[in-house]
C-alpha cells in the first residue's frame, strides 16, 4: 500500500498505473484524511472457449437460405 497526498498524486498522474501495479493499492489523502483508494481491477475474465461445443454441434446440410425460403413459403 502506498499513500499520496493530492499534490503528489497530481504530479504522478502519468505513472499511477505503474504505482498501482507496484504497490497494489494507493490511498489518496487531503490534509491527512483519506479521501480515495485506488485499487487494481480484479483479474480479468477470459472469454470461454466454445470449440468443444462447436465440434459437437452438427453442421447444416441444407443452406440456411433454403430453410428460410421454405419456412416463408409455408406461411
Amino acid at each position: 500500500m502506498k499513500e499520496l497526498n493530492i499534490r503528489e498524486m497530481r504530479a504522478a498522474i502519468g505513472q499511477l498505473d505503474k504505482l498501482v501495479d507496484e504497490a497494489g493499492e494507493i490511498i489518496v489523502r487531503r490534509r491527512g484524511r483519506a479521501i480515495a483508494r485506488i485499487l487494481p481491477i480484479a483479474g480479468t475474465r477470459r472469454r470461454p472457449n466454445h470449440a468443444d461445443l462447436r465440434a459437437r454441434t452438427p453442421r447444416l446440410t441444407t443452406p440456411s437460405a433454403e430453410l428460410i425460403r421454405a419456412e416463408r413459403d409455408e406461411r
